[in-house]
């Protein structure tokens, strides 16, 4: 028993770093996603500056149906 307590020990121990590291690998990918809408958004405001029809750009992290509603395919 207390050897099968170790190998789930060491494997949620795994786990948690495994966690960890895709936490802060999405931070980085959620940086980089906002940074290329606000850039984005520069050049459209620029552009509808210019006399282009107006565009709406959605906001992204408004998109997660998954997270909000997991039971719906």
């Amino acid at each position: 028993m207390e050897r099968l307590n170790s190998k789930l020990y060491l494997q949620n121990c795994y786990i948690i770093q495994e966690n960890e590291r895709l936490r802060k690998k999405a931070q980085v990918l959620n940086q980089e996603n906002q940074a290329l809408l606000s850039e984005l958004k520069q050049k459209l405001s620029k552009g509808n500056s210019k006399g282009n029809p107006p565009s709406s750009i959605p906001d992204l992290n408004l998109c997660s149906t998954s997270a909000s509603n997991p039971n719906q395919k």
